[in-house]
């Protein structure tokens, strides 16, 4: 799953030990678009923290996977990080030329359709 939108808030980092030694998880708030905008809470663990360098205000595709788990009878959901994305802007298609004289005419149109043509084996 995806989730496509803006980081608005970036928590502190949360360290601890474990079997494994020293763990580390960050968790960032983005902002999903739309008439009613939606805030998501995601993690990401270990290394990559430092790797993807998220920062607040950008624009990001974040790959996720959704997990619940119940402890003493309550449920817990988890969204983690596997993938970080930054969007790129978006660059406008080129516009047509505007003065008239460079558009192509209809004598070149017939031109570089009978030119197709020319290697015609009969």
């Amino acid at each position: 799953m995806e989730l496509k939108g803006k980081i608005v808030e970036i928590l502190q980092v949360q360290t601890g030990e474990g079997r494994n030694g020293t763990w580390k998880k960050q968790e960032y708030v983005i902002e999903l678009p739309g008439q009613y905008p939606k805030k998501v809470c995601f993690y990401i663990w270990g290394d990559m923290i430092d790797t993807v360098a998220i920062k607040e205000g950008e624009e990001l595709t974040v790959s996720i996977d959704i997990e619940s788990r119940e402890y003493n009878g309550k449920w817990y959901t988890n969204i983690k990080a596997w993938k970080v994305n930054r969007d790129q802007p978006q660059t406008a298609a080129p516009a047509a030329p505007s003065d008239p004289s460079t558009w192509p005419t209809p004598a070149d149109e017939v031109k570089s359709a009978t030119e197709d043509f020319d290697d015609l084996p009969f």
